[in-house]
């Protein structure tokens, strides 16, 4: 699949629960992490999302903030996977940030310089890419 999604992880969707409006659907990651994506129940219908079933999560690199220190708060986001920074590639505006998971994988994040500069990001840095349920876009065979 070709999408201009910097972020494609694959897995198996690991717990499925759809409401009358809405369903949430959360995809084991081949590294042990879990990524969870809130969709229209309608959506999930149409997907004929099922437990056990093979699934891509795709998020756009615009779509991650990063957080170095949760300074003692929690939150809301679903999606928080724990890293190491193992790439800046600092551009004239904005910078890509690749972050290596345990157990395999990478996140890209796209944020600001004066976001770089004012959290110090550099490689070899622990960090935490955080998104949104809403900001992953599953997709599945078909």
């Amino acid at each position: 699949m070709k999408t201009s999604a910097r972020n494609q992880f694959t897995g198996t969707i690991a717990a499925l629960e759809i409401g009358p409006v809405t369903a949430q659907a959360t995809l084991r990651l081949d590294g042990g992490q879990t990524i969870t994506a809130t969709m229209t129940a309608a959506a999930a219908a149409r997907l004929q999302l099922a437990v056990g079933q093979p699934a891509v999560a795709l998020v756009k690199a615009s779509a991650i903030v990063l957080v170095a220190d949760f300074g003692g708060y929690r939150l809301s986001a679903r999606n928080q996977l724990a890293g190491t920074i193992d790439r800046v590639e600092r551009g004239a505006v904005s910078s890509l940030i690749g972050i290596a998971l345990p157990g395999g994988g990478t996140v890209t994040a796209s944020v600001t310089n004066d976001a770089v500069d004012a959290l110090g990001l550099e490689v070899g840095q622990p960090t935490t890419a955080v998104f949104k349920a809403y900001a992953v876009m599953l997709a599945v065979p078909g």
